[in-house]
C-alpha cells in the first residue's frame, strides 16, 4: 500500500494525538494533548495510508540557526516501511526551505537517525550537550 507524505491539516489531530501518546506510553516521547497538536498543526507532516494516518513528525523552528525533529510517530503495523525516514526528510527539506543552517533530533534511536544522515558532532566538532534537570 502506498503511502503518502504531506502537511497535516487540522482533520488530523487525533489521528497524530494517537500515534505520539502510543510512543509516550511506551516513554519514547512526550504525550501531546489536542491542544498542543493544534498549537503546532503547521509544524507537522503526516503519513497516509488508504485514509489512515500511520506517521507524524514535526519541524520546529527556532531560528534560521537551529530546528529541530519532534514527535516522530510510525504506527507499529506500519515499521519497517520507509515511513519514518520520508517524514524526516520532509522536515528537512522544510528546514532549507527556510534557510534553517541546522537540524537536531533528541531521540532514543540514534541508528536510526545516522542513517539520515545526522551525527554526533557538527563541523569543527561543534556537539549538544543536556543537562537533565529532574
Amino acid at each position: 500500500m502506498e503511502t503518502i507524505i504531506r502537511p497535516a491539516r487540522v482533520g488530523d489531530i487525533d489521528g497524530i494525538q494517537r500515534l505520539i501518546n502510543v510512543y509516550a506510553r511506551e516513554q519514547r516521547l512526550y504525550p501531546r494533548s489536542k491542544i498542543e497538536v493544534r498549537r503546532f498543526i503547521r509544524s507537522f507532516f503526516v503519513a497516509e495510508a488508504e485514509g489512515v494516518i500511520v506517521g507524524c513528525a514535526a519541524l520546529e523552528v527556532y531560528s534560521r540557526k537551529i530546528a529541530e525533529v519532534r514527535s516522530l510517530a510510525v504506527d507499529h503495523h506500519w515499521s519497517g516501511q520507509d515511513i519514518g525516514s520520508k517524514l524526516v526528510h520532509a522536515c528537512i527539506k522544510r528546514a532549507r526551505s527556510r534557510g534553517v543552517a541546522e537540524v537536531m533530533a533528541i531521540t532514543s534511536a540514534e541508528k536510526f537517525f545516522e542513517k539520515q544522515g545526522f551525527s554526533f558532532a557538527l563541523p569543527h566538532e561543534k556537539k549538544a550537550l543536556f543537562y537533565w534537570t529532574k
